[in-house]
C-alpha cells in the first residue's frame, strides 16, 4: 500500500510517461508494478562512476547532476536534471559497461527505481513500452546534442540566459561551483555574469 505522498509521485510518473507517447493500462500498470520510491539525500550518488548501472529512476523531486571526472580528478558537470525526469546512466545500462558519467543529488530527492533489465523483460511483452522507451532515448540524444552545440558555438553569458530559461529556480538550490562548472566557466567569470545580468 503506497503513501499519499508515494501515490502522487506514482501519478506524476503515469502523466509524465502518457505526455511522451500511447500507452495502455495494462503496460502501464505493469510498468510501474516494478518501481519502488526511494529518496537521495544530498550529496548521495544515483549512479556512480566505475560501476556497471542496473537501475533507472523517475525523479519527481529535487535535482541530479551528471558529471565527468577527468585524468586530474577534476569535476565537469554535464547535465542537470530537475523533476519530473528520467535518470539514470543510460549508456552502462544498455552496454554493461562500467559507467563514466556520475549522477550525484545536490539537494534532497525523491526518486522511483526500477531494476532496468525487468523494464527490458516487458519491452518484448508490450510494444507500446518498446515505443515510449526509444522516444524516452531521443529525447536524451536530442538533449545531449543541443548542449554539445551551445557549449561549441555559444558566448558563456548567451549559454548562462538558457540554462536560466531550462532550470529557473536552480540558482536557490545549486551553488555557484557546480553551475560555473555546468556552463564551461570558472566561478569568477560566473560572477562576473550575474553582474551584467543583474
Amino acid at each position: 500500500m503506497h503513501s499519499e505522498q508515494n501515490t502522487d509521485q506514482f501519478e506524476l510518473f503515469s502523466e509524465y510517461l502518457k505526455s511522451i507517447a500511447p500507452i495502455s493500462d495494462i503496460a502501464l500498470s505493469e510498468l510501474l508494478s516494478l518501481f519502488r520510491p526511494t529518496s537521495l539525500r544530498k550529496k548521495d550518488h544515483f549512479a556512480k562512476e566505475g560501476y556497471v548501472a542496473n537501475e533507472i529512476g523517475f525523479l519527481t523531486k529535487g535535482i541530479v547532476r551528471a558529471y565527468f571526472t577527468n585524468e586530474e580528478g577534476k569535476e565537469y558537470n554535464k547535465q542537470f536534471f530537475t523533476g519530473p525526469s528520467i535518470i539514470g546512466a543510460y549508456t552502462s545500462l544498455i552496454s554493461k559497461e562500467k559507467n563514466l558519467v556520475g549522477q550525484q543529488a545536490l539537494i534532497d530527492c525523491e526518486v522511483l527505481v526500477a531494476d532496468y533489465s525487468e523494464i527490458n523483460k516487458l519491452f518484448g511483452k508490450h510494444h507500446d513500452l518498446e515505443r515510449l522507451g526509444r522516444k524516452i532515448a531521443e529525447h536524451y540524444f536530442m538533449e545531449k546534442e543541443k548542449k554539445e552545440i551551445e557549449m561549441a558555438l555559444l558566448e558563456a553569458i548567451e549559454r548562462y540566459k538558457i540554462m536560466k530559461e531550462s532550470f529557473p529556480k536552480i540558482e536557490l538550490y545549486v551553488s555557484q561551483y557546480h553551475i560555473a562548472s555546468y556552463l564551461g566557466i570558472s566561478p569568477t567569470q560566473l560572477s562576473r555574469i550575474r553582474r551584467k545580468k543583474g
